[in-house]
């Protein structure tokens, strides 16, 4: 039985205040559960004094980013050592974002999970299709290629411990939603493909959905057999939201 992962990616939104209070306020809520595993993807900045507050919880952390080389002349970069150092538990490569303002490419993406698994960060993998693929029916290929490519030269056992997020790129930030039935149709693509290269790793790997995830949409997307979570964005930026999606998980 694959347990849920809620990771929340707060993007370039909070500071120490913010970080800070939203932690104590949550802690305060949450009523911890062995059934799901929850992470918030912060800022680097705030990264330190989350991992202090999450001591004594089951609470982990995420980077939102890092660089595939342990240390060099990468002006604005961090390393996977640097994100071990502070106990960093995921990090999230290949986000949309990264790939579409920052030209993040499939061989960087390769390159990035590797670094993390090196490191014993776990990767929480992104891929998805803009609305323009979509229209030309092309998500299938394009999803397909992006799972291929950051997994390429794996072992199976280091891809049944990665996460792998599927992510529309036209449901992210826009408000709208892939019914829960087309995220479901994708992450089976996405455990075909994996079955298919690395065997029995995709009875293990987790498939979230990331787009527009809200406590409205969460239970419903979660009930879905092939998804084992969510990677959220804008409702991790509220305690109470947060919450009500964990708990849409853990129901």
């Amino acid at each position: 039985m694959r347990r849920q992962l809620i990771a929340g990616n707060w993007k370039m939104h909070k500071n120490s205040e913010t970080a800070r209070g939203f932690a104590k306020e949550f802690i305060k809520l949450y009523d911890f559960t062995p059934e799901v595993d929850v992470c918030i993807a912060a800022p680097f900045t705030e990264l330190l004094a989350l991992e202090e507050m999450f001591r004594d919880t089951d609470l982990l952390t995420a980077a939102q980013n890092m660089h595939f080389e342990d240390q060099g002349a990468f002006t604005g970069e961090i390393s996977a050592p640097m994100l071990a150092e502070i106990g960093v538990d995921y990090v999230i490569i290949g986000h949309s974002e990264r790939r579409a303002y920052f030209a993040e490419t499939d061989e960087m993406v390769n390159k990035k999970v590797k670094k993390a698994f090196q490191w014993n960060i776990t990767p929480i993998i992104c891929c998805g299709e803009t609305l323009a693929q979509r229209d030309q029916g092309l998500e299938t290929h394009i999803v397909r290629h992006q799972v291929v490519m950051a997994l390429a030269g794996l072992p199976d056992e280091l891809v049944a411990k990665a996460a792998i997020a599927y992510e529309p790129v036209w449901a992210i930030g826009t408000g709208r939603v892939a019914t829960p039935q087309q995220a479901e149709d994708m992450s089976k693509v996405i455990r075909d493909v994996v079955r298919v290269y690395h065997g029995d790793a995709a009875d293990s790997v987790r498939i979230l959905y990331g787009g527009s995830v809200k406590p409205e949409n969460a239970k419903e997307i979660l009930d879905m057999e092939d998804i084992d979570g969510a990677l959220v964005g804008g409702a991790s930026l509220d305690p109470v939201d947060f919450l009500k999606i964990i708990q849409a998980a853990e129901n």
